[in-house]
């Protein structure tokens, strides 16, 4: 356990060190101020270029700008939230690999495992910690500017969000014990997402695919029942815990 415990925190002091985690928290903290101020700007920005709009024969009529506007931003620019996430992170394994750094860390008697658990456990709390910080100062300005009691699906939506990070984190994992490229993690990782949503297309496989969880919208507008959403839940969970546990073996056959 003082060996797990100090992987966790020599992970923790390298990114406080290259202040990947300053900067992973104000890129969060950005992201959630900018989603109610898009909602709030909308109609400003609208207004300035209706002239130019009108003048090739398009009209603008009134804007409505809610709550739902403010989160329907929030859903819209989280993915790109995830990607700047797994660009600074998917490195945290191949780093290592070519500094040679993992191979004085075995020479200390660590076992393999808990290497690959510190990692895992550390990117799975950076996304956590990032995602509901984002979440919550989206919300914190929004319930400032707006009556959010309009809002039926919220809660569910963010949570099958979260998750879907969750699997993406997960993807990462075992891409990183697969090679030792960073890029080749990218590719694995990208590819798999991509193949996902592609698989998604199919009406009778849609329901039970990662990728379903990102259908925030029709929570949002209530329009679906959260349990629907419950198949895609189980198996993203399934596939998340069956990337960690598969890691865990391939990593210990691994040749550092």
């Amino acid at each position: 356990m003082r060996a797990f415990l100090a992987l966790l925190k020599k992970e923790f002091l390298e990114g406080l060190r290259s202040r990947r985690l300053v900067i992973l928290g104000l890129l969060f903290v950005l992201f959630g101020i900018m989603n109610p101020a898009i909602a709030k700007l909308t109609p400003w920005l609208l207004d300035l270029t209706s002239e130019s709009l009108a003048s090739s024969g398009m009209t603008v009529g009134e804007v409505t700008v809610d709550a739902l506007t403010s989160w329907t931003q929030f859903f819209k620019n989280i993915p790109m939230a995830l990607i700047i996430f797994l660009l600074m992170y998917s490195g945290i394994f191949t780093g290592e690999y070519q500094s040679g750094s993992l191979v004085l860390i075995l020479t200390k008697g660590v076992s393999r495992y808990k290497i690959v658990l510190s990692k895992t456990l550390i990117l799975l709390s950076l996304w956590t910690a990032g995602y509901w910080l984002c979440y919550g100062v989206t919300y914190a300005y929004t319930a400032y500017y707006w009556d959010q009691s309009i809002m039926q699906g919220l809660t569910p939506a963010a949570l099958n969000w979260w998750l879907f990070g969750v699997w993406t984190v997960s993807l990462s994992v075992l891409f990183s014990v697969l090679s030792k490229g960073y890029s080749s993690v990218l590719l694995g990782t990208g590819g798999c997402v991509v193949a996902c949503y592609l698989l998604g297309q199919l009406p009778k496989l849609r329901a039970y695919t990662p990728t379903a969880l990102t259908d925030s919208m029709t929570l949002l507008l209530g329009s679906e029942d959260p349990d629907k959403f419950l198949p895609a839940l189980l198996i993203t969970v399934g596939i998340s815990l069956l990337c960690v546990i598969a890691s865990i073996p391939i990593f210990n056959k691994k040749q550092l």
